[in-house]
């Protein structure tokens, strides 16, 4: 599944498309129908995320506003944007996910992003550094490299 947190909402939803695979995502400031209400419920085994673009809740400056809106809603952890840093923080159980940015990060990575992997027992979350990933994917012998993540991102971010 692919969850995108905000911006570019459309190009998020043709990504899963060309991926054939289930789409969650959420509006950002950077679209032009964005709300405050502009959020998701990702039900998981280990609990529902509240999934949202994140300016609305001043991630910037702390997570205390999507935290507690996240808890009001019953939900496990919240993931969310907009800071092109990545987060990857457990409070008492509780995760705040920031996958960052592949394409325009803000943190001086060379491009983040999350994988979130859940079960009865509960989640893993991790942040992968986009060079890291692709350095120590492996890769079949004698299949052409494909699935250029940070080309589709970039077009995904409207470059």
């Amino acid at each position: 599944m692919l969850v995108h947190c905000g911006d570019y909402y459309e190009d998020a939803l043709k990504l899963g498309n060309m991926f054939g695979i289930e789409t969650i995502a959420v509006r950002g400031n950077c679209d032009r129908s964005f709300t405050r209400d502009e959020f998701a419920i990702l039900e998981t085994e280990a609990g529902d995320f509240f999934v949202t673009h994140g300016n609305m809740y001043n991630v910037g400056y702390s997570n205390e506003d999507v935290y507690e809106t996240a808890r009001n809603y019953g939900c496990t952890g919240a993931i969310f944007g907009h800071t092109h840093r990545s987060e990857n923080v457990d409070v008492d159980g509780f995760l705040l996910l920031n996958p960052g940015s592949l394409s325009r990060p803000r943190d001086g990575s060379g491009g983040t992003f999350a994988v979130l992997s859940t079960s009865d027992g509960g989640y893993e979350a991790t942040v992968l550094r986009y060079e890291d990933y692709m350095r120590d994917a492996a890769r079949p012998v004698g299949k052409a490299r494909s699935g250029h993540l940070r080309e589709l991102f970039n077009w995904a971010d409207g470059q």
